[in-house]
């Protein structure tokens, strides 16, 4: 079951490496009436999503697997699609909530996979990924309605 839990966290850690790229590009990059909300909040996002590859990464070593650590592993590994620079604010919040919410129904796929395994600490990490990806999902979602 160990490897079906390092599998799942490699995608879930190159779906938030992915994440957290797109997410500090849209914050250097939007554009508009509400840049400097926008651009605090995404800021805040990205180090969010920052921090949690660390974590993701940790656990999956603490595992006894390497972590995937490249761009090209996190960009075969991902379920997400890469984004321009050039879009405007209410695409690019609209790509971020999608991403959020599909990252949120991957966990919830892994929530089985764990359980399966009784792994209680990436159970308890993937609660909490989960619980952020939701919040974040909350914030975007209620900018575009």
């Amino acid at each position: 079951m160990t490897n079906k839990v390092v599998d799942g966290l490699s995608h879930l850690l190159a779906d938030t490496y992915v994440l957290y790229v797109k997410t500090q590009n849209f914050h250097w990059n939007i554009r508009g009436p509400h840049f400097f909300d926008y651009h605090k909040m995404l800021e805040a996002q990205y180090e969010a999503l920052a921090e949690a590859t660390d974590v993701l990464a940790e656990r999956i070593r603490a595992l006894q697997a390497l972590a995937p650590a490249s761009m090209g592993q996190f960009l075969k590994l991902t379920s997400l699609k890469e984004a321009g620079n050039d879009l405007k604010a209410e695409v690019m919040i609209k790509l971020l909530l999608a991403d959020h919410e599909a990252v949120g129904k991957m966990i919830e796929g892994l929530f089985l996979v764990v359980e399966k395994s009784g792994d209680e600490v990436t159970m308890d990490l993937l609660i909490q990924r989960k619980t952020e990806h939701d919040k974040m999902a909350w914030m975007l979602r209620s900018i575009v309605g």
